[in-house]
């Protein structure tokens, strides 16, 4: 009896240890992809929420830095890479005296994004 309970624990530890989870393959979904296994895809909204904007920025309201909102009516499609490299590199003097702090960590790829989703807000 002793055996036939060692022998099937050992069973269902061996499946479950070797049980591998697929990645998904929707671009839409904020996963890792299918092609790219490690690598993750996040919305501009998502990247956003991932870093520290939150601090000085809301999407309808001014706060230390101004609203996603101001941003989409002061900018265009046109000054995408102006504003991602503001994003890595931080600025001052736009919109006031307080400066942005930069984001060396963000690619250019990802500030991309970030702002695509912001100039999205236009009213």
């Amino acid at each position: 009896m002793k055996n036939l309970f060692l022998a099937g624990g050992m069973a269902m530890l061996m499946f479950s240890c070797s049980k591998k989870e697929t990645p998904s393959a929707d671009p839409g979904s904020g996963t890792t992809s299918a092609s790219e296994p490690g690598k993750i895809s996040l919305s501009g909204d998502q990247l956003i929420q991932t870093l520290d904007c939150s601090g000085c920025h809301a999407v309808n309201e001014r706060m230390i830095g101004p609203s996603y909102q101001e941003i989409a009516g002061k900018y265009s499609e046109k000054d995408t890479e102006l504003l991602a490299s503001k994003i890595i590199e931080g600025g001052s003097g736009v919109w006031g005296g307080v400066p942005m702090s930069p984001h060396p960590q963000v690619s250019k790829e990802d500030a991309k994004k970030m702002v695509q989703y912001i100039l999205s807000l236009k009213k």
